[in-house]
């Protein structure tokens, strides 16, 4: 199966992702982790990349693209994948069809996590991370026990500069122009799953996989 999970920051896509992944047996995707990874590494595309993610702008696509597409090539994507954090535009996602077209692949279904911006912010203003193990905490639902200091390694929790309130607010506001168009362009083709803000991942989960026809 080859899937989608869209929404706006914060929605929970890299969540939702890694479940339904693992029940399919597919690799999650995410372009953000490619990312982070060469930031982590101090890597050119790394030092691009961190530039924008830090004004809460999006990667430039003559990056993005390539990364996906050569990703798409892998084996392990053979048999279907999952994408997050990709396309965001529409002129990303007429490329990923045209790509798809190329590979003789097709899209079966776009994921669409529908989260308002009040809760965006809270939630990713809130969000704190380890910077020496890249642990995740939430200073609302899931603090450190000690202040700043990280309950696995004991190294420094910190806020990342896109996590900050001023900044998601500019992400939310790229969000709006840029990718959320992307639901009507795949609403179009009869492939979007529209997933309302219910509380609890297992109840997500539950609907998500009922809509894919999984056990």
């Amino acid at each position: 199966m080859r899937l989608i999970i869209m929404g706006a920051p914060g929605a929970g896509k890299g969540t939702h992702a890694d479940i339904i992944s693992k029940k399919l047996l597919i690799p999650h995707i995410s372009t953000g982790d490619i990312f982070r990874s060469n930031i982590k590494n101090g890597t050119q595309l790394g030092v691009i990349a961190k530039e924008y993610m830090d004004k809460g702008l999006l990667v430039p696509d003559e990056i993005t693209i390539g990364i996906v597409k050569n990703r798409l090539m892998e084996d392990d994507c053979k048999q279907g994948f999952l994408l997050d954090g990709f396309p965001r535009t529409i002129p990303q996602a007429e490329y990923l069809d045209k790509a798809l077209a190329e590979l003789d692949m097709k899209l079966d279904h776009v994921i669409n996590l529908n989260v308002s911006d009040d809760e965006v912010v809270k939630r990713i203003s809130s969000r704190r991370v380890c910077a020496t193990c890249g642990m995740i905490f939430n200073t609302v639902n899931s603090p450190t026990k000690v202040e700043g200091i990280c309950d696995a390694c004991q190294g420094s929790v910190v806020q990342r500069a896109d996590d900050a309130e001023s900044t998601v607010r500019e992400r939310l506001n790229v969000y709006h122009m840029q990718t959320a168009p992307l639901v009507n362009y795949y609403s179009t083709k009869g492939i979007v799953f529209e997933i309302p803000d219910i509380d609890g991942i297992e109840g997500k989960t539950e609907l998500i996989f009922g809509l894919l026809g999984i056990a």
